[in-house]
């Protein structure tokens, strides 16, 4: 499922666009200095994107709270609540795939960054079948994960920005896609900037910001001061999800608004209307005003997190077809980034099963074992509905579980008629950098007369399953596939 949501407008006129789903697997930093419209531009991002998928807000200003008047989030006022309940309720907004609010406004410093630091572990801690997509939005990001020691404790410095590295670092794989805004990248640790791929650069003045933002953007140092010169509500624009080259973009309007403004400025009172600030100094002081209402009980909040539904819809039922198809198209879209150092496979698993629910699929319906035989067949080039593999699935199955990809690409080959790939892409599919090894494991499949090898009087070598009657076409590569000797 690709859903686009349109951010604003190019220097022509022209529309830009957010690919939401590139966005879940690769992360945007926001910066910009006070007042150049970063609040401004995660309203419009959210609100654009609430339709498609769960959000979840830490907010230390309590800005983006009015977001439940019309998108239904629902807030949390973090100073109400102990940090063990607030761990508690992250743990059913995953669970229930509810858009909240996390309002620090009122804490201290130490607070917040205890606070959020709880809040986000929890989030990230959460069970394996809650691991659904969300956006996760962290507003003032330097105040959770600052570059350097400041006034708040050690303790609480180290505790926060653990959890903003485990959310940006190791969030993916979970379904958190982090999106922080930060007024200085000079006071954001680096580690946690740098996992983002996505980039919205505003207004800055600062050189050392500027010059961060430039290496960020790719751009010469000379060509930083065009961010100085950004208007307010203007970002350049880069990343997968947004725009391949640096892209200018005004941030479109929103349609809910910040409980603070902007200040501006109001006439002053006449000279006469001033009152005597000295008169009745010792009067009797106003009684004071009247307390708060208390904040609702934990269970109250929790109810209205599981009914919270509005944001994060439910995934239409698919049929068995459909299922297949989606299943497939995730595989094969994991197959295409595993790259030359594949992970391992319970981690493979998970980014699969992910995959799945941001196509719309709720349940693959493969189990480890399941997902190990079809990333096996997936990896050599073998169709999951292709018919007449039956037999090569069975004899696959008695060798060791790590050596079926290389024996189904052997297999490929021969079907096909083609030239066995050679013992360096045999490697790389096996997961090994020695040739020696993948020597030694293809012996093994010869002692067990799953494959043999021949070498006719011209030197060509062929590959050879006798249980199917498979053969691949004879390669020039006289080393191909040579047994380890013994010793």
């Amino acid at each position: 499922m690709s859903v686009t949501i349109e951010m604003g407008r190019g220097p022509g006129g022209e529309a830009v666009t957010l690919d939401l789903e590139e966005l879940l697997a690769t992360r945007l930093l926001v910066q910009g200095n006070s007042g150049s419209g970063k609040s401004h531009l995660l309203r419009r991002l959210l609100e654009e994107s609430a339709g498609f998928v769960q959000q979840i807000v830490v907010d230390p200003e309590g800005d983006f709270v009015s977001l439940g008047e019309g998108f239904g989030h629902a807030a949390i006022e973090a100073a109400a609540y102990s940090t063990a309940e607030i761990a508690r309720m992250a743990a059913r907004v995953r669970e229930h795939r509810a858009s909240v609010v996390l309002n620090l406004e009122g804490l201290e410093m130490d607070a917040q960054m205890r606070c959020a630091a709880g809040f986000l572990s929890a989030l990230f801690d959460a069970p394996r079948e809650h691991w659904y997509p969300a956006l996760v939005v962290v507003d003032e990001a330097q105040v959770f994960a600052p570059a350097a020691a400041g006034e708040v404790s050690d303790e609480a410095r180290r505790t926060s920005l653990g959890a903003m590295t485990n959310l940006m670092c190791r969030g993916r794989k979970r379904g958190l896609a982090g999106i922080i805004a930060t007024q200085r990248l000079a006071k954001l640790a680096k580690n946690v900037a740098a996992e983002a791929s996505n980039f919205l650069m505003g207004r800055t003045f600062l050189d050392i910001d500027m010059a961060r933002a430039a290496d960020l953007l790719g751009m010469e140092r000379r060509q930083a001061e065009q961010i100085r010169d950004l208007q307010r509500g203007e970002f350049l624009a880069l990343g997968p999800a947004l725009s391949r080259r640096p892209l200018n973009v005004r941030i479109g309007e929103v349609r809910t608004q910040a409980r603070s403004g902007s200040p501006r400025l109001v006439p002053l009172p006449a000279m006469g209307e001033v009152p005597d600030l000295f008169a009745a100094l010792h009067d009797a002081p106003p009684p004071p005003p009247p307390p708060p209402p208390p904040p609702p009980p934990l269970e109250a909040v929790l109810v209205t997190i599981e009914k919270n539904e509005t944001a994060a819809p439910t995934l239409p039922d698919l049929d068995a077809e459909e299922r297949k198809a989606v299943a497939r198209r995730a595989l094969a879209g994991l197959v295409a980034d595993l790259g030359v150092s594949p992970p391992p496979l319970p981690e493979l698993y998970q980014d699969f099963q992910l995959r799945c629910r941001m196509l719309g699929l709720k349940d693959s319906g493969l189990d480890l074992a399941g997902f190990r035989r079809r990333l096996a067949m997936a990896r050599a080039g073998i169709d999951g509905d292709e018919e007449g593999w039956t037999p090569a699935l069975a004899l696959g199955a008695t060798l060791p579980e790590d050596s079926l990809t290389l024996f189904l690409t052997i297999a490929r080959a021969a079907r096909d008629g083609r030239a066995c790939p050679s013992e360096t892409e045999l490697a790389q599919i096996y997961g090994t950098a020695s040739l020696g090894r993948l020597r030694r494991v293809v012996a093994a499949m010869e002692a067990q007369d799953v494959l043999v090898s021949r070498t006719d009087l011209s030197g060509r070598r062929s590959v050879s399953i006798p249980a199917l009657g498979w053969t691949t076409a004879p390669t020039e590569e006289a080393a191909e596939l040579a047994p380890a000797r013994r010793r």
